[in-house]
């Protein structure tokens, strides 16, 4: 099958049924009737051979095939649409609105500084930030519905693009007066208390050294890699997460009402030592480094305006000066 025997307007057909996992929602966005949404893809299957989507409870899921020709379809979309636009960007005139997933964490650390920039420098571009709770966010750059995802990454498939953003290294915290304040402290000494735990998935799930596989990517979705230490003799002491929260926001709480220990990274738990609501408790090991990382599909390379945004995200954090990450694009 070539591209001159397809109708074009069936592809975005396909995008938005993609995006909305529905053919109602897909008939809203486009204004036109859910029969001749149905009729659209219809003629898209027997073109291409495939089901496409299939009904589920949620909606209609896409097949195999249709996320293989997502990123393509959508990325080529987007390309028609910005050469007909075919306006340079400028920031100070831009209208437009990206689409973010982050964890509290991260909003907290890149946020503040980025929107300041924002303000003077380009006031008709907004940001919607959706949380990185979900374990689909991979899946949703993919199909178009983030622009940009920052967490903490290690592996990446080819079609993803990733840049620096911030630095820090981890903490333990504990509440003013806890036993092991003030003290040096073994590994032993850490696992006999029970630990609150940041699990960014929310699914309850245990995952190998804190990280999450998904779709080719590798993501960080929990810091505490202290719950199982392996002894010299073979032998392992396992500790206790207590209590798993899907937001960093809980926990220096929890850790104030409770004998309860924590790993966050420094930065966040910075502010309230300083104020005295908890206190560090000393490393019996290296601390390990954490990154935050802002990342998207390849398809947006040649996005001027994301471009500049993630450029003002890195300057934003200090990052900009301090090299391109493995697997950058150039220009950021």
């Amino acid at each position: 099958m070539t591209l001159r025997r397809i109708d074009l307007n069936l592809f975005r057909v396909f995008e938005a049924v993609l995006k909305h996992r529905s053919i109602v929602g897909a008939s809203r966005e486009l204004s036109i009737t859910p029969s001749a949404v149905s009729h659209a893809i219809a003629r898209l299957r027997a073109s291409l051979a495939d089901p496409l989507f299939v009904p589920c409870e949620s909606g209609m899921e896409p097949t195999a095939r249709a996320l293989e020709l997502a990123p393509h379809v959508q990325g080529g979309l987007e390309r028609i649409d910005l050469a007909l636009r075919s306006r340079p960007f400028v920031a100070h005139e831009a209208v437009r609105t990206f689409r973010l997933a982050m964890s509290d964490y991260a909003a907290l650390t890149i946020l503040p500084p980025l929107i300041q920039r924002l303000q003077t420098q380009a006031p008709g571009i907004d940001l919607r930030v959706f949380p990185f709770s979900r374990s689909d966010t991979v899946r949703q750059i993919d199909d178009g519905r983030l622009d940009l995802v920052v967490g903490w990454f290690t592996e990446l498939p080819p079609r993803m693009r990733r840049v620096l953003l911030w630095k820090d290294v981890e903490s333990i915290i504990a509440r003013a007066g806890h036993p092991l304040a003030g003290r040096p402290v073994t590994r032993e000494d850490l696992l006999r208390y029970p630990h609150v735990v940041v699990e960014l998935t929310g699914s309850g799930d245990l995952h190998e050294e804190g990280y999450l596989a998904e779709r080719g990517v590798t993501q960080r979705v929990w810091l505490e890699r202290l719950l199982l230490d392996t002894r010299e003799d073979g032998g392992a002491i396992i500790g206790r997460a207590a209590l798993s929260v899907p937001h960093y926001a809980e926990v220096i709480p929890v850790v104030m009402a409770s004998d309860m220990l924590a790993t966050l990274p420094l930065g966040y738990t910075r502010p309230a030592v300083e104020q005295g609501q908890v206190v560090h408790i000393p490393l019996p090991y290296e601390p390990v480094v954490g990154t935050l990382e802002a990342i998207w599909h390849q398809r947006s390379d040649d996005d001027a305006a994301l471009n500049w945004l993630i450029r003002q995200a890195r300057e934003a954090t200090g990052m900009f000066d301090q090299g391109k990450a493995e697997g950058g694009s150039s220009g950021h």
